[in-house]
């Protein structure tokens, strides 16, 4: 007889968590609070992304601008019409420099 007591004060302290828990969890402030969180998870990882393309947009357009200043050019391009541009920008550089 007291051990069936005993599982029935489990089984209710169990049921008892159990019911607050879901309660919790399932109530509107409950749902609230974790839709809040998941979309402020989700605006952090969205903030980070674009926080890591303005960085590296900064870094290229530095890396542009500095060869772009020396008069060298980049890439090498497979045009035949852009073969020796940055050159001719240098020296023209140079040649407004000059004067």
């Amino acid at each position: 007889m007291i051990r069936r007591l005993l599982w029935l004060g489990a089984g209710i302290g169990i049921g008892v968590m159990v019911v607050r828990f879901v309660s919790k969890k399932l109530s509107p402030t409950g749902l609230a609070t974790t839709a809040g969180e998941t979309i402020g998870a989700a605006a952090g990882s969205v903030r980070g992304l674009f926080d890591d393309i303005a960085e590296a947009t900064a870094d290229r357009e530095y890396e542009i601008r500095s060869a772009f200043a020396e008069g060298l050019a980049l890439d090498t391009p497979d045009l035949p019409w852009a073969h020796g541009v940055g050159e001719r920008f240098g020296k023209f550089k140079q040649q407004l420099e000059g004067e």
